[in-house]
C-alpha cells in the first residue's frame, strides 16, 4: 500500500496506521501503550511517565512540540489509539533526520515500524529531501533490522552518553538517499 498524504489536516496514514497530531484525549492510550512502559523507553532520550496526572501533563507538552514540529502521534487505523510516535527535522536544506520512532511493545512485530519509517521518507521527499538520516544504538536489533528492510545502509558509529543513565552507548547512524526512491513508492 502505499502512503496517503493528508497535509492540510497535518497526517499521513498507511492501510494499518496514521500519523497525526496530537490531541488531549489521546493522553490516556499513549500513557497506557508508550509512555508508561519501560521496555519502550529502554533505547530512547525520554523517561517513563509514572502516573496519569503526569500523562495529561505530558501530552499537553506533546501538543504544543507537535504544533511547531514534524513529529507525530501513531495511531494504529482498527483501533483509534495511539500505540507510539514519530517526528523527522531538516538539518540542513535537503537533509533530514528522524527525531525518534517509538510504538508500544503489543504492537512491535506488526509491521508498523517499516510503515512509519516509509511514511517518513516519504515526507521528506515531499520536502524535496534528498537524503535521510536514521540513528540507532547499537543495543536495538529490532531497529537496527528495521533501518537495513526500509534500505538504509550504515555509516558510522559515534559514542554517547545516556543522560538518564550517565552510562555511555553507541548510536549507529544509516542514511538513504531519497532521489533513488520517489514519491509514491510501496508502504508495506
Amino acid at each position: 500500500m502505499m502512503g496517503v498524504f493528508m497535509r492540510d489536516e497535518g497526517r499521513m496514514e498507511t492501510e494499518d496506521i496514521i500519523l497525526g497530531k496530537a490531541k488531549y484525549e489521546d493522553w490516556r492510550s499513549i500513557y497506557r501503550n508508550v509512555w508508561s512502559r519501560p521496555e519502550t523507553a529502554e533505547y530512547m532520550v525520554w523517561k517513563v511517565t509514572a502516573d496519569e496526572d503526569g500523562a495529561r501533563e505530558r501530552i499537553q507538552r506533546t501538543i504544543a512540540w507537535q504544533e511547531t514540529h514534524d513529529a507525530w502521534l501513531v495511531y494504529e487505523r482498527g483501533s483509534g489509539q495511539a500505540i507510539g510516535f514519530a517526528g523527522v527535522e531538516e538539518t540542513e536544506p535537503h537533509i533530514f533526520h528522524e527525531t525518534g520512532i517509538a510504538l508500544g511493545p503489543e504492537y512491535v512485530g506488526r509491521g508498523y515500524g517499516k510503515q512509519i519509517l516509509r511514511l517518513l521518507m516519504e515526507y521528506c521527499i515531499s520536502l524535496d529531501g534528498q537524503e535521510f538520516y536514521y540513528s540507532t544504538r547499537a543495543g536495538n536489533l529490532a531497529s537496527r533490522a528495521l533501518a537495513l528492510s526500509c534500505g538504509l545502509t550504515y555509516q558510522y558509529s559515534e559514542r554517547r552518553t545516556d543522560q538518564r543513565s550517565g552510562k555511555t552507548y553507541e548510536l549507529e547512524i544509516y542514511k538513504k538517499n531519497l532521489e533513488s526512491i520517489g514519491v509514491g513508492y510501496e508502504v508495506g
